[in-house]
């Protein structure tokens, strides 16, 4: 029999046996070997050439145990997760080792089959990565097409926190598997039901009710009462066939160790509800043991699946939730008013106090106020310093200086629950303007070993602002209000790498930018290639403005945060002979600036190098008439 028609009477096989009854998939491959002394930094899908026998006898004991389906020891190897590992290049020797293994280990049991795992990437796609749709569902093809190439009966697709991201997983595994194989499809929850990005049970269940997976339902992250309260409620939505596979409770820290402590008994009791709600696939996830599917195979024999007939109510999917739509610009902040309308604004940069005293940047604030400037830009956490909250010090500039702000918010030190509380505690504070930034790395600051969150990059960050100025957390969960945040991000003219930068500044436009601020300019040309090169999606741009204050100050823009100065600049910088006349001429110089760039953009963000605000006054001076 060719390898294609044996595919195709496996598959035939295996929808017979899941028409007629149920099926109990294994249990843990990752705790498991963890138990069995491997070090979690490891690699643990390379194991598949370094230690086979290993992998194998752990699909043995649950052979022995009665699963009738055992995953490959492939769910992280997708090139981005190996790639981690400098193991990029081994992508298709460990997934077809994986698969040879679990072949192995079945033997001659024909009634087991092997299911190729994918798990996700370990990147964030868009909206909130850099990942693009069309590069995630490239990952996965690569490895869907190794594992049936290596003679998978089915492929399982698990552990998807995230609809989109499951979507190009489904896409490109259907595409590579044809319309026969089987298709699993589980995604991970919280104890709320919820996926991880808020998403509710009720919209990922209709997604899933619609995607080319033949089979459905959860694994991971939540005990087994959790799941049975998530499943029960996912049967009322759908017609496709249901698997569960929990963790063994949630884990308990012991001695450094996650030890997972739910009873093979009781997890066993909680699968023989799940059958009889109507679920067709049980087995196990983290913290689960050969004892556990042995317990779970005992209690699937005794039971034949519940009949969905018997369901006294069928729920109606709540309707999908609708976006509320946006708050103009122009009625989002008087700097919306003005940006709106077409008048050239101006913004002074202040950075946050290193203290808890900010009366001389109130002080400063009032004297930019005095002078004609529309806003105060305040900086989060600039080259990684440790100073009083952006978002107190733009309240306090607010309410004692009477100018509005701009707060940077960047993602350095939040994760994504911190960003959409923290996002919408400064709207109800009353801060209105945004610049979105991914944020310096902690490397460039004073304290190089504090850890970076970076859940997502200044992209994700514009994305989730959208949403929640949509009335939508990041799930796409409506919030019950909104939020009317000007939403600013920034850009760099001066990149080395342009043409990167001119996509993510696209993207960053598609994701709801409404202003762009660049980085210091100090060569017209490049900025005049910028601006060419964002005509087909421009939104309005507010140029960075740097009065430099010596020499010294100029190399270390030029070597050290590298933004080009023109040779003439830094000539004149040179020839300044003390620095009093050197701060002269860095005025002077942004001068210039200012009046070229002021055809070319909507406004300009004025820094005040040191704290020295009247430079900032001077340099505004060049603006003209408004």
């Amino acid at each position: 029999m060719s390898s294609s028609a044996n595919s195709r009477a496996r598959a035939a096989q295996f929808r017979q046996r899941l028409d007629h009854g149920v099926l109990v998939s294994d249990g843990a491959m990752g705790t498991m070997l963890y138990g069995r002394g491997v070090f979690i930094n490891r690699c643990f899908d390379e194991l598949n050439l370094s230690q086979p026998d290993l992998v194998r006898e752990i699909h043995e004991e649950y052979v022995k145990a009665g699963a009738e389906i055992i995953e490959t020891n492939t769910y992280g190897a997708n090139r981005p997760r190996l790639e981690s590992f400098g193991l990029a290049g081994k992508l298709a020797e460990i997934n077809r080792a994986g698969a040879r293994i679990a072949r192995e280990a079945i033997g001659e049991k024909s009634g087991v089959f092997v299911a190729g795992c994918l798990g996700p990437l370990g990147l964030r796609i868009e909206p909130l990565g850099p990942t693009s749709f069309a590069e995630a569902r490239a990952h996965f093809a690569e490895q869907a097409s190794t594992l049936v190439e290596a003679g998978v009966d089915l492929l399982l697709l698990e552990t998807f926190g995230s609809v989109s991201e499951l979507r190009e997983a489904l896409a490109a595994a259907r595409a590579a598997a044809g319309p026969e194989m089987v298709l699993i499809a589980q995604m991970t929850i919280g104890d709320d039901g919820r996926l991880l990005d808020g998403t509710e049970l009720e919209n990922f269940t209709r997604f899933l009710d619609e995607s080319p997976a033949d089979v459905i339902g959860l694994n991971c992250s939540v005990g087994p009462k959790a799941m049975l309260e998530a499943v029960e409620r996912m049967l009322t939505l759908t017609k496709k066939p249901l698997s569960a596979l929990p963790n063994a409770g949630n884990p308990t820290r012991v001695e450094g160790r996650n030890i997972y402590l739910s009873s093979p008994e009781y997890v066993a009791q909680y699968a023989r509800r799940m059958l009889w709600a109507g679920v067709r696939i049980v087995g196990g996830c983290c913290g689960t043991t050969p004892d556990h599917i042995r317990s779970i195979r005992s209690e699937a024999r005794s039971l034949q699946p519940g009949h969905r007939s018997l369901q006294a109510t069928v729920e109606e999917p709540k309707a999908r939730a609708q976006a509320m739509e946006k708050v103009a610009v122009a009625d989002k902040s008087s700097l919306g008013a003005k940006i709106a309308a077409g008048q050239f604004v101006a913004f002074v940069e202040i950075l946050p106090p290193r203290g808890v005293d900010p009366a001389k940047e109130i002080a400063g604030a009032r004297l930019c106020k005095q002078h004609g400037i529309d806003a105060i830009n305040v900086p989060d956490g600039p080259r990684a310093s440790a100073r009083l909250s952006a978002q107190v010090t733009c309240q306090l500039i607010e309410r004692e200086a009477g100018i509005e702000s701009v707060l940077h918010f960047c993602c350095r030190d939040r994760n994504i629950l911190s960003i959409q509380s923290e996002l919408l505690g400064a709207h109800a504070a009353g801060i209105r303007n945004l610049i979105c930034i991914t944020g310096d790395p902690p490397r460039m600051g004073a304290y190089p070993d504090a850890t970076a969150v970076f859940d997502v990059d200044a992209i994700g960050l514009a994305n989730i602002v959208n949403n929640l100025n949509h009335g939508l957390d990041i799930g796409g969960n409506p919030i019950g209000s909104q939020t009317a945040l000007l939403l600013g991000v920034g850009a760099n003219p001066g990149a080395l790498n342009m043409d990167e930068e001119i996509k993510r500044t696209r993207w960053k436009v598609e994701a709801g930018a409404e202003y762009i601020v660049t980085q210091p300019v100090f060569d017209l040309g490049l900025l005049e290639k910028f601006l060419e090169a964002i005509r087909a999606f421009r939104v309005p741009v507010i140029a960075g403005i740097w009065p430099l204050t010596s020499y010294r100050n100029a190399e270390f823009m030029v070597n050290e945060l590298r933004v080009p100065v023109p040779e003439h600049y830094l000539e004149r910088m040179r020839a300044a002979a003390d620095p009093e006349r050197a701060r002269a001429e860095g005025v002077a110089i942004a001068q210039e600036m200012v009046r070229q760039v002021r055809p070319l953009v909507e406004g300009v963000q004025l820094s005040a190098p040191f704290g020295r605000y009247q430079m900032a006054i001077e340099v505004a001076g060049a603006i003209g008439p408004r």
